[in-house]
């Protein structure tokens, strides 16, 4: 077994729910999983992962969606200082971005968040600035319950990456 899940398995109840946090900050869905050990397996916990995310709402999904920083950006609301590190990780091609691109980004952020309520959500992971651009703009046109689904699945592809990461630390 993984020892990272085979402790994480064993703790009490609030440091596991810290340690899922990370993940998706959503307090509900790691509560949930928190109360589904132990796991036998990495692939139990991703599946769960899912599930439980899958009966999450909207006042859940709004609390994992605010704390991830604005693509471009390095400031979340809050988050734990691992989740930021994660953050900087997945959007590290905006670092290489010209200025217009992020400049472009930061308008769109913007321009998202005005019309939405809620920061732009996207699995940078593997995906340049101008991509990210890109989707910004195509899902501006998208209608709020289109784009609170969207975004909710952007967070439950981000949180499978992050599970991942923090199992091999």
């Amino acid at each position: 077994m993984n020892p990272a899940l085979s402790a994480w398995n064993r703790s009490e109840p609030e440091p596991a729910v810290a340690a899922l946090l990370s993940c998706c900050a959503a307090e509900r869905w790691a509560e949930q999983l928190v109360a589904m050990r132990p796991f036998a397996t990495e692939e139990e916990l991703f599946a769960a992962a899912d599930r439980v995310w899958a009966e999450m709402q909207q006042p859940d999904w709004m609390q994992a969606f605010s704390a991830h920083p604005r693509i471009g950006d390095r400031k979340p609301a809050h988050a734990s200082a691992l989740s930021s590190s994660w953050s900087r990780q997945e959007q590290v091609s905006t670092e290489a971005a010209q200025t217009s691109v992020l400049t472009q980004l930061a308008d769109g952020n913007q321009s998202y968040e005005e019309l939405f309520g809620f920061t732009y959500i996207i699995c940078a992971t593997g995906k340049s600035a101008e991509e990210m651009l890109q989707i910004l703009n195509r899902r501006l046109d998208s209608d709020r319950p289109t784009e609170l689904k969207e975004a909710a699945e952007q967070q439950r592809q981000i949180t499978q990456i992050r599970l991942r990461k923090w199992l091999q630390l």
